[in-house]
């Protein structure tokens, strides 16, 4: 057969001179078993729902995300040959375990104690056994955890992370997405400032940004942005 010979034009793959291509992560299916308890189910979540696509060749994709999230969940009929609730570890990031505990229960929702890992891994183990009781000590970022199931098993994990380690949680924003968002918040900020209070410009395009990326529309953002 002889050696793979590159195209014309081809541009390496690795190594100096290659293009980076980014790779933006945004969703992952889980299984399940009933498509309609399941959307009950994350609907009940709180989570907001992007779709619900049936097909005639009973193929159906139902999609959520997670408020504030860049990642979103798929899940449906003819999406995946994983066994329902064999989805496991999948993590959800929380500024307050505690907080976000307190919001699934009023949901009518069965989350676990926040604990801590005594033991390296132990919030992946599903007997539980290697957890200690409530945040981990002076609340260390990435250190207190609490776990909730959906209808199937599928296992979810609140991790607290407060401090992120250098180069963690930055915007992976194109450039051309970005020079979008700023000529948006221009706009309104424009329209904001005749009868705003003093305050500092910097401060209201992030707020702006940030709302926008968690899936607000323009006013909401612009709103938020006046009051953060």
């Amino acid at each position: 057969m002889g050696a793979l010979r590159a195209l014309p034009g081809d541009k390496p793959i690795s190594g100096e001179g290659a293009e980076r291509i980014d790779m933006k992560f945004e969703a992952v299916v889980i299984p399940v078993a009933d498509v309609d308890r399941s959307k009950e189910f994350y609907t009940k979540l709180g989570w907001r729902i992007d779709a619900d696509f049936p097909f005639d060749n009973g193929f159906r994709v139902v999609q959520f995300t997670p408020p504030g999230s860049g990642c979103s969940i798929q899940f449906g009929t003819k999406i995946t040959s994983a066994a329902p609730g064999s989805a496991q570890g999948l993590y959800l990031i929380v500024s307050d375990a505690e907080s976000a505990r307190r919001d699934l229960t009023a949901r009518g929702i069965e989350v676990s104690e926040v604990f801590h890992p005594g033991t390296p891994g132990a919030q992946f183990q599903i007997d539980g056994s290697g957890r200690i009781s409530g945040s981990a000590p002076e609340h260390a970022s990435y250190g207190s955890f609490a776990t909730f199931r959906d209808p199937d098993g599928n296992r979810w994990l609140f991790q607290e992370v407060t401090t992120r380690l250098p180069g963690r949680g930055l915007s992976s924003l194109d450039v051309a997405t970005l020079t979008d968002l700023l000529q948006e918040a221009e706009k309104h900020n424009g329209e904001y400032e005749p009868t705003a209070p003093k305050h500092y410009w910097p401060d209201w395009y992030a707020a702006y940004i940030i709302a926008r990326q968690d899936g607000k529309t323009p006013e909401e953002a612009a709103k938020d942005s006046a009051i953060a």
